[in-house]
C-alpha cells in the first residue's frame, strides 16, 4: 500500500514507518508543504528500480555512442548566412522591380556611360 505523510509525521515516526515498509511492504511519499517530494520504499523495491535505472543508462550510453557525432555549431552559422543571403536577394528583386516602374525620361542626368549591353563602361 502506498500513502502519503507529511515530512513532520515520517521525522517523528520513523521507526514505526520502517516496520510498515519492511514488514508490510508498504511505501511512503513524503510530503512537504503538501508536495511530494520524496519517497520510502523497502530494499527489494529499491534495488530493482536501481538495476532497471543502471539498464537504461547503459542503453543510452551504448546508444550515444553508435550515433554519428552531431554537427559543429558552423553549419549553423552558415544557415544563418544563406536566410541573410535570401533576404538580402528579396529586397534586391523587390528594389530592381521598383526601378522598372520608373519612368524614363529625356531630361534625366545619368553621369555614367553606358556600352551597349546596358552595362556602365
Amino acid at each position: 500500500m502506498v500513502r502519503e505523510a507529511p515530512a513532520m509525521t515520517v521525522r517523528q515516526n520513523l521507526g514505526e514507518l520502517l516496520n510498515e515498509i519492511q514488514y508490510r511492504g508498504d511505501s511512503i511519499v513524503i510530503t512537504k508543504s503538501g508536495k511530494r517530494v520524496a519517497a520510502i520504499v523497502d530494499i527489494a523495491l529499491f534495488e530493482r528500480l536501481h538495476t532497471i535505472d543502471e539498464d537504461r543508462a547503459l542503453q543510452l550510453g551504448n546508444r550515444a555512442q553508435t550515433l554519428p557525432p552531431a554537427p559543429p555549431n558552423e553549419h549553423l552559422v552558415s544557415i544563418d548566412a544563406a536566410q541573410a543571403d535570401a533576404e538580402g536577394f528579396g529586397r534586391l528583386a523587390a528594389l530592381l522591380a521598383q526601378i522598372d516602374l520608373i519612368p524614363e525620361r529625356e531630361d534625366a542626368y545619368d553621369p555614367l556611360p553606358w556600352d551597349e549591353h546596358g552595362l556602365p563602361q
